[in-house]
């Protein structure tokens, strides 16, 4: 069994983290610019763009389970 730091084995707290990388350049790069001020981010603050950003990196993160339980799920072709 893998050793975990609070809890979450080493494999898990890498799917976070490319989940919260690439949640936050889809929400920076691609909707960002294209968002009414009241959903940009305004740095250091709790605003609602930080909700948006939570959100679309839940949304990856949640893509990324999905994949790792088709992948798992699928039989093996032979």
């Amino acid at each position: 069994m893998p050793q975990q730091f609070l809890g979450v084995t080493p494999r898990r707290w890498l799917e976070y983290l490319i989940a919260i990388l690439i949640g936050n350049a889809i929400y920076y790069f691609s909707l960002f610019p294209h968002l009414p001020d009241s959903l940009r981010h305004q740095g250091f603050q709790i605003d609602w763009g930080v909700a948006l950003d939570f959100i679309v990196c839940v949304a990856v993160y949640g893509l990324i389970r999905l994949g790792i339980r088709i992948r798992h799920d699928k039989p093996e072709a032979r």
